[in-house]
């Protein structure tokens, strides 16, 4: 909590442009031994290091799992490309640990500068080595994971200023602690992403055409709905800091505030989305069959953002309250309920099917956060007074 302390000379008094005070002492920033965030980056990097290896040593059974058949054209490419991408986990899981490292100071700037510069040199290098050098899907992903590194370098170097990354001892790392909110996180990361994954599985059942269509749509989608995280952050530092204090009309005006922008939010990206997606699909492929199927996923992907934005905020305002087992086995249920319908919808609708699953999925989230808060329970209790 404090960020000033007496240097160990600090009864010698230095005259001050006031004239000088004998109470003022010398004072100087000092790092901070936070546990927490020590735990968090050798988690982080330890995760990594096991995502990579499993990764790598399991890229072809994985990808036959997602449903790539032996005889498919998209099966090297895809252990290329995965095999690659995997050497970025440790440098992608470092920068999300510190990224959360960074919000709990309330600093956002610098992991949106360090993301920024990341960006853009992947950009560059992407044109550089699937444009110039033909380098295809491989290109893509070795620039990923240059501009991957480049970003935990950027992190980390400004990190190490604020706090010492490792504490004096190993016994002072918080391991039971941290796992303990970190497990239900775990868990609903694992919900989360086993819907979306299990989707580009169908979709891959499909073949060729059909997965890279779903794999456009799917990236504007997510890209897009993502927007709203930056106001989902937001939130979370300004209310976990007022759940802390014990002050409810903060907490209460910061939860309205995040959720009406988010709301609109959501209504112009379902605006730009629609119409743009009319003409801004060519910019994605040039293949006539490819850009039917993105004509039919157009109206899912423009009239969810809305529903994502609100989604992605509630988020944010629950883990701002520290809701975190509600949020997970919230998250589990809607994951199981959206599996069953992405099997049902995809074996009776095919392609059009993932999406209306997508679309249940997405709005059984919203409805999660909302009823939690709606509903007064959990730390909103202070609502039904």
């Amino acid at each position: 909590m404090q960020n000033l302390i007496p240097k160990p000379d600090s009864g010698k008094v230095a005259p001050t442009r006031t004239g000088g005070n004998p109470k003022i002492e010398n004072l100087e920033f000092a790092k901070r031994n936070i546990p927490s965030a020590s735990s968090a980056l050798v988690i982080g990097g330890l995760l990594g290091l096991f995502q990579a290896i499993f990764l790598i040593i399991m890229a072809k059974p994985l990808l036959r799992f997602m449903g790539i058949k032996a005889d498919s054209p998209m099966l090297t490419p895809a252990i290329q490309y995965l095999t690659l991408r995997s050497l970025g986990a440790p440098a992608i899981l470092l920068s999300l640990a510190m990224q959360g490292i960074f919000r709990g100071f309330k600093d956002t700037k610098t992991p949106l500068y360090a993301t920024v510069v990341g960006d853009v040199t992947n950009i560059i290098l992407d044109s550089i080595f699937i444009v110039t050098f033909h380098w295809g899907v491989s290109g893509a992903a070795i620039a990923h994971v240059f501009s991957q590194y480049l970003i935990s370098i950027v992190l980390l170097w400004t990190l190490r200023k604020k706090i010492n990354l490792l504490p004096p001892s190993i016994a002072d790392l918080q391991f039971g602690r941290f796992l303990k909110s970190g497990s239900l996180l775990l868990a609903r990361v694992i919900a989360a992403t086993f819907c979306v994954t299990l989707a580009a599985s169908l979709a891959a059942r499909l073949g060729p055409i059909p997965m890279a269509a779903f794999q456009i749509s799917l990236q504007i989608w997510l890209a897009s709905s993502l927007l709203a995280d930056g106001l989902a952050v937001a939130g979370q530092a300004i209310l976990a800091s007022a759940f802390a204090e014990k002050d409810h009309e903060k907490a209460t005006a910061t939860a309205v505030r995040v959720l009406q922008h988010s709301l609109v939010l959501g209504l112009v990206l379902a605006f730009v989305l629609g119409v743009g997606l009319q003409f801004g699909s060519k910019l994605f492929t040039k293949d006539i069959h490819v850009l039917h199927l993105i004509s039919i996923s157009i109206p899912f992907v423009a009239a969810t953002q809305p529903i994502n934005s609100l989604a992605f905020v509630f988020d944010g305002v629950n883990f701002g309250a520290s809701d975190f087992s509600y949020s997970a086995y919230s998250m589990v249920l809607v994951a199981v309920v959206s599996i069953v319908c992405l099997v049902i919808f995809f074996y009776t609708h095919g392609f059009i099917g993932i999406w209306i699953a997508l679309t249940i999925y997405m709005s059984l989230r919203m409805f999660a956060g909302f009823w939690r808060i709606g509903s007064g329970s959990g730390p909103w209790q202070f609502l039904r007074s």
